[in-house]
């Protein structure tokens, strides 16, 4: 990998393009490296998670809403267009507006991958745009193999980007990334030169960049349309820099660019970490998903919670318990803790969105259930059972500096997303432990593979996808690398006709 220091510039010092780091990016994307063969694997994997999350959410508001707008666009005039998640194969629209459905569907329960380190991301949302795209592109040659290719570098850039950049410091929303490592996707998957994918970078994160406010206070469906949004301008961005259209340049470093104006001014410096020219693209591999449809920061403190129901039922009770404080990082106090100060994290009446960024409430209802389910756990009446009420408004958070520091640290043996738990009893004494992984992490107690990815779709497909179409899907897809132009449109998973007649279908103005 090489570093590279990103500055603001003032315009008079005229930074050549090469020195930066959108071009340094497009640089990347248009050179096609070699996939290793546990990259490949772990693409594979990635791409039946997103299925999985998608067909679960395929009867909720959010998704029906941004598949009704989807449908209502037909295919453009430049290829065959790209199916839509729970939909027909037969049933096509216009890739840009597949994008958007299909990532508002994988991104509404909250439930697929995650990479953390100085920003926060769901790096599977670079399969959406991408997958679209190679879907409407199948006529031009794009295969399998191409689509493979052009996930490595979602994933890569997105990654990369947050290894370096805080977004969340400066109150902008994390897909601030997602544009252009998309964009840069696109391009290696299209083949597309530096220059076109430079211009498209640019154009993706200028109109991309949004506050954090999505993620704050009483949270709103937007939480998932927002990467959904950003991977659908990504399409256009590539579809106008094919057209010759520039972007405002230098994006990142201009004098009213983003890290002058919106990323900490000319005081900010950010090492950038970026493959060197030939090197393999392993980033996917630092990333790791979700066993339980919650934030990630909640997932370790989910599988404690399930440990402690069975040695521990009667902390669960809060007739037992005076208090319970959970010692974490920095990141998980803040964003999902008592650090973020947000009232409705603790309001049985509060939305699913906020609930799943509510590590409170995640971890009561684990404690007492035993587990954490996509859909009962967010239940309104599960929300507002007394004892749940009454044990949640008794946990808290604090931030520990060594929970923090392993949060931060880059040594995979290390980093951690967990903390240590205290729980003052009635009778004086104090239960004790911690857990550093969830157990679904690479080194956790019970890592994913191939097998756990397949069980994790067909539990969330069951009853909602027939047999037969699930077993479909996961055969073309572990055959991504061989698949046929003709094939990709395989890569979409159709729900049953009795799910979708029940799915709800808003009316809007278009």
């Amino acid at each position: 990998m090489i570093t590279h220091t990103v500055r603001a510039h003032k315009s008079a010092e005229a930074l050549p393009r090469e020195e930066q780091l959108a071009w340094r990016i497009a640089e990347v994307a248009s050179e096609r490296v070699e996939v290793t063969p546990e990259v490949e694997d772990m693409v594979i994997n990635r791409m039946i998670d997103n299925a999985a999350v998608a067909v679960a959410s395929y009867g909720r508001e959010a998704p029906s809403a941004a598949r009704t707008q989807a449908l209502a666009h037909r295919p453009s005039t430049g290829g065959a267009g790209a199916t839509v998640f729970g939909e027909p194969q037969g049933t096509r629209v216009s890739a840009e507006w597949a994008a958007w459905a299909n990532g508002v569907a994988v991104r509404e329960l909250d439930y697929h991958d995650t990479f953390l380190a100085e920003e926060y991301s769901h790096p599977g949302d670079n399969i959406p745009p991408l997958l679209a795209v190679a879907q409407h592109a199948a006529a031009r040659g794009l295969s399998g193999a191409d689509l493979l290719h052009g996930l490595v570098t979602g994933y890569e850039i997105q990654i990369d980007l947050v290894k370096a950049i805080s977004l969340h410091r400066h109150k902008i929303d994390h897909v601030a990334h997602l544009g252009p490592s998309a964009a840069a996707g696109i391009g290696t998957m299209l083949g597309l030169p530096t220059e076109v994918i430079f211009q498209a970078i640019g154009q993706a994160l200028h109109t991309t960049t949004a506050t954090r406010q999505s993620r704050k206070g009483e949270i709103s469906s937007w939480k998932a349309h927002a990467p959904a949004l950003a991977g659908k301008l990504a399409v256009e961005a590539i579809d106008r820099a094919m057209r010759g259209q520039t972007s405002p340049t230098p994006i990142y470093e201009g004098e009213d660019g983003v890290i002058a104006w919106l990323l900490g001014g000319f005081d900010a410096r950010y090492e950038v970490p970026l493959p060197e020219r030939g090197e393999t693209r392993r980033a996917i591999l630092d990333s790791y998903t979700k066993e339980h449809s919650a934030e990630y920061q909640s997932q370790a403190w989910i599988d404690l919670a399930r440990k402690l129901h069975r040695e521990r039922p009667d902390v669960a009770d809060p007739a037992n318990v005076e208090r319970i404080v959970l010692a974490t990082s920095h990141h998980t106090h803040y964003v999902i803790g008592n650090g973020s100060e947000d009232p409705e994290k603790f309001d049985p009446r509060a939305s699913r969105e906020t609930l799943d960024h509510s590590l409170p409430y995640i971890f009561t209802v684990a404690l007492q259930d035993g587990g954490f389910d996509h859909d009962r756990s967010y239940l309104p009446e599960r929300a507002a059972r007394q004892d749940t009420v009454d044990l949640w408004q008794r946990i808290s958070t604090v931030e520990d500096p060594e929970w923090t520091r392993r949060y931060h640290s880059n040594d995979p043996a290390e980093k951690a997303f967990g903390g240590s738990i205290e729980i003052h009893l009635s009778d004086g004494s104090v239960v004790r432990d911690e857990i550093a992984v969830a157990d679904a992490h690479p080194l956790g107690a019970r890592p994913f593979g191939r097998e756990q990815y397949i069980a994790k779709f067909r539990t969330l497909a069951d009853g909602i996808v027939e047999p037969g179409e699930a077993e479909r899907f996961l055969d073309a897809v572990q055959r991504l690398p061989e698949l046929a132009g003709g094939e990709l449109v395989g890569l979409g998973v159709a729900v049953s006709a009795e799910a979708r007649a029940a799915a709800p279908r808003p009316a809007g103005l278009l």
